[in-house]
């Protein structure tokens, strides 16, 4: 072994004791590692190592008294010579600061974690996040939802994370009971409805759950501008999985869109399954789950001469991206995740997503979590936070022209300044 630095002696016989080391290398059968900081913790020796890879060096060791200040010296020699290092193969080394992450539990809406969408996105930034270990249990129907955190409860987890406005209250009710734990719940406010439901509007939320929350009309009217600019059979369409509010801020968004394209251009193209004075009456599939059922409503609005839709459903809208991308008759808009590395098929018909950074808040929650700087404030995505977007046009770059583009980069802006109020539009 051959060690060159400066340290500081931490405790007494016995103590852990953590030598921090400027350089230090280690000759094992030639290989060579530069290793950052060691943990003497007894029995056996930890190394906290970054480029040390598919090894752990172990070993007992007596306790250390070194000098504060000044060079290993004699004692350094002593290690040496009573180490009794092991080589492991196979064995992945972790850097210490692991030890700290915290436990990230995801429960998962219905629809799957691979519904290149929404629970997609959740999990993506699930795994993304630096400083947290992440789990999640999937939900096959509603029912699911409180047995799926109780299980979280007792795993012990620092953050649980609910995917989707429907898991709210079973988040909320968890919380009340269980303060320690933090909660968080994407595309709602979190609200206290009670445990039946039946307080309305809603008690603030518990000092342990977080809101998270997008605008996503915003960039959803982006989306409806552009619809409108390249439909050549001056209709368009959308429709939905459920109608939820985090569903139909969508459909709105967009026919408001389309509403200010008519209104600038003096035009009149229509939306198909949503109507801004009904909005009640708005298209919907009844779930998140029938693939078939979704793809009769899109081939029905295609029927009507529709030739842009926006379905807002994750997987649900996959088997007419598919089918379309064959026939040519429409193109698609995609919500949520980028749909152009997500879609199996039907991503040379796609003209944009509007983008949902579902991950990005999920690692900001988790961040504030590992930092102990969690609050109950709500996370609300915007434009301007860039918690929502919309999507590079990709393989249809080409056909939107120049001018349109201009356009609705000048409506974003605009969105993010202040100066065009999308709710006014009709």
């Amino acid at each position: 072994m051959q060690f060159a630095g400066h340290y500081a002696r931490l405790g007494q016989c016995g103590d852990i004791i953590l030598i921090r080391i400027s350089i230090f290398s280690i000759k094992v059968n030639n290989p060579r590692v530069q290793v950052k900081s060691l943990l003497f913790h007894r029995n056996p020796l930890v190394l906290d190592v970054n480029s040390l890879r598919g090894y752990v060096l172990s070993t007992s060791i007596p306790c250390l008294r070194v000098n504060s200040g000044g060079a290993l010296k004699k004692s350094l020699k002593l290690i040496a010579a009573v180490a009794s290092l092991t080589l492991i193969t196979g064995v992945a080394v972790a850097p210490a600061s692991q030890a700290a992450k915290i436990k990230l539990c995801l429960a998962l809406d219905t629809g799957g974690v691979d519904d290149r969408s929404f629970n997609a996105g959740a999990w993506a930034g699930a795994q993304g996040s630096r400083v947290s270990n992440a789990e999640y249990l999937p939900a096959s129907s509603t029912a699911d939802y409180a047995p799926n955190i109780k299980t979280f409860v007792d795993k012990g987890c620092d953050l649980i994370i609910g995917v989707g406005f429907a898991i709210s209250g079973a988040i909320v009710e968890s919380a009340k009971a269980n303060p320690k734990i933090k909660y968080a719940v994407v595309d709602d406010e979190a609200l206290d409805h009670g445990a039946d439901g039946s307080v309305w509007p809603g008690d603030p939320s518990p000092k342990n759950v977080k809101g998270i929350t997008f605008k996503t009309d915003e960039a959803a009217f982006m989306a409806g501008y552009l619809a409108a600019g390249v439909s050549k059979s001056k209709k368009v369409a959308t429709y939905g999985g459920v109608g939820y509010p985090t569903v139909t801020i969508f459909m709105d968004g967009f026919a408001r869109g389309v509403a200010y394209w008519n209104k600038n251009k003096k035009k009149q193209v229509s939306v198909l399954g949503y109507d801004l004075s009904k909005p009640e009456a708005a298209t919907m599939n009844g779930d998140f789950a029938d693939l078939n059922k979704a793809l009769a409503i899109s081939k029905a609005f295609e029927q009507q001469g529709a030739d842009v839709i926006l379905p807002v459903g994750g997987i649900l809208g996959s088997p007419y991206a598919a089918e379309s991308e064959k026939s040519g008759k429409s193109r698609t808009i995609w919500v949520d995740s980028d749909g152009y590395y997500t879609l199996p098929a039907g991503k040379s018909i796609l003209l944009t997503t509007v983008v949902k950074e579902i991950g990005a808040s999920i690692k900001a929650v988790a961040a504030d979590v590992a930092s102990k700087k969690f609050t109950n404030k709500a996370y609300v995505g915007t434009l301007k936070n860039k918690g929502i977007s919309i999507a590079p046009y990709h393989d249809q770059a080409e056909n939107i022209k120049g001018r349109l583009k201009s356009e609705i980069l000048k409506i974003k802006n605009q969105i993010i300044k202040g100066t065009l109020d999308i709710s006014t539009i009709k």
